[in-house]
């Protein structure tokens, strides 16, 4: 079943611009990207939790820069 959507004429340009060769289909553009988008291998949930932890580390600034790591270390 196919259907018709409208769609904003820069939207339209881009995906001209996105076409693999000149006749590529929309509907062949979309599939493509929207595979792009699509993530194979979701995050665990330990990794979630992690990445959670570490932006609360961040926001309190429990965190160092490069420089003062090898101050720190006292690496060149």
């Amino acid at each position: 079943m196919e259907t018709t959507i409208q769609i904003k004429m820069d939207l339209k340009d881009k995906l001209n611009a996105l076409r693999l060769y000149p006749n590529e289909s929309y509907d062949s553009v979309i599939r493509r990207l929207s595979k792009l988008a699509e993530d194979e291998e979701p995050l665990s949930k330990e990794t979630i939790q992690r990445i959670e932890t570490s932006l609360k580390d961040i926001k309190e600034g429990r965190v160092y820069t490069t420089d003062e790591v090898k101050k720190r270390l006292k690496i060149a």
